[in-house]
């Protein structure tokens, strides 16, 4: 295991981290090999400039570097290499990044674990910014002496040209995961609380006596604090209780988002009008203050700070079937040291079975006397923390192999 000194030694030597771009994790596999950036070996001779040539401007991305490089992987290296079993057989020598595309998506493309993308990317580790990978650059993967592959930034995308004569790329970076799954879930409480499910405003009834209300329908709300004309309350459906199979006890209401309430007049009942609408309204739902916090443009994956087990308790939506890119309930949070970025691995239960078979022979499939085995419990997928309460979090699953269902185990990969 990579000693948390170590990780930081490299997330300061810049190994994918910044508030805009893909960040490394700890990784949990023990490689002799790996160093510190600040320690690693000295570059083989290619008479190249000394590593000492005066470094690049901070301004620099990754793409700029490769064009003031022209391109080579020679520059400097970001990641010491992993072993060629951890190569995806079917990974592309080369390979164009697309609009679209997402880091831990090409990670997985080129490793059996992403988790070690930060140990293959190459690219000059004097840049700022050497995470930023754009559309349009082109990816290569190469070997080493050593049997170690190494993926390098081969040629930048499109460029232009400003009277600084400094290149900027045409579009941004590509981004870790696609955001505009989970945006809706930053910028929105999600999780209530007994007290404020019972405390907040609600909706008492809709004008012309509708039984649900859509955009731009006029509603009347009890019990709104004084607030002024354009004022905007989140409407939140109670979707039930949230119950930690740990110990029974209820630890916060789900909160689904409906629609924004644009208040029109003050009083008790106030009037306001549906704008911004994700799903229906009912009379009843509840209404929070927006959340003023500014959501997160990116995370930074990583490891749990601690040994983490935990339970699938809930699945947004009500989807029975959990895939990649849903987002499940977990019933730990920051009482666990879970913040967002932390990335989980989701075990299947082992189901309960009885062993019917004694001395090689079946004793019958119908005794209630056969003892009961647990079969152990499988790897389906990955799960990327976004929104962190006290004892709930909520998690994108970025990654499934099988099926994945409520009371799957979250656990410290």
């Amino acid at each position: 295991m990579v000693s948390n000194q170590v990780l930081g030694a490299r997330l300061l030597a810049g190994l994918l981290i910044a508030s805009a771009g893909f960040s490394g994790c700890a990784h949990f596999r023990h490689n002799p090999q790996v160093q510190p950036a600040d320690s690693a070996a000295p570059a083989a001779n290619t008479g190249s400039a000394p590593a000492t040539a005066t470094p690049a401007p901070p301004e620099m991305t990754a793409t700029e570097a490769a064009l003031a490089s022209g391109g080579s992987s020679a520059a400097g290296s970001a990641g010491a290499g992993v072993d060629s079993s951890e190569v995806q057989p079917s990974a592309p020598m080369h390979y164009t990044v697309k609009r679209g595309d997402t880091l831990w998506g090409i990670a997985s493309m080129y490793l059996k674990d992403p988790w070690l993308w930060p140990e293959v990317w190459i690219i000059n580790p004097q840049v700022a910014n050497p995470h930023l990978i754009y559309p349009g650059d082109q990816l290569a993967l190469a070997y080493g002496a050593d049997g170690h592959a190494h993926v390098s930034l081969e040629a930048p995308g499109v460029t232009r040209l400003d009277p600084r004569l400094r290149t900027s790329p045409l579009e941004g970076s590509i981004p870790n995961i696609p955001y505009s799954t989970i945006a809706a879930f930053l910028s929105r409480p999600t999780v209530m609380t007994k007290d404020e499910v019972k405390s907040a405003p609600y909706v008492l009834a809709f004008r012309d006596l509708h039984e649900a209300a859509g955009n731009g329908n006029e509603v009347y709300i009890r019990n709104l604090p004084a607030a002024g004309p354009s004022a905007r309350y989140a409407i939140m459906h109670i979707a039930g209780p949230l119950v930690d199979p740990d110990d029974g006890k209820v630890v916060g209401y789900e909160g689904i988002y409906t629609a924004t309430a644009l208040v029109q007049r003050a009083g008790d009942p106030a009037k306001a009008v549906l704008i911004d609408p994700a799903r229906e309204t009912l009379r009843g739902d509840r209404l929070l203050a927006n959340d003023t916090h500014e959501p997160p443009a990116n995370f930074s994956p990583h490891a749990p700070g601690s040994d983490v087990r935990g339970q699938i308790i809930d699945v947004v939506a009500g989807d029975e079937l959990v895939g990649t890119y849903n987002v499940i309930v977990m019933n730990r949070g920051t009482r666990q040291g879970i913040d967002p970025g932390t990335v989980l691995a989701i075990d299947q239960a082992g189901d309960e079975v009885r062993d019917l078979f004694r001395n090689g022979r079946e004793i019958g499939n119908t005794t209630p006397f056969a003892p009961k085995v647990r079969l152990p419990e499988e790897r389906t997928g990955t799960v990327l923390v976004f929104r962190v309460f006290d004892r709930v979090s909520y998690g994108l699953v970025i990654g499934a192999s099988d099926l994945i269902h409520v009371g799957d185990i979250v656990r410290t990969p």
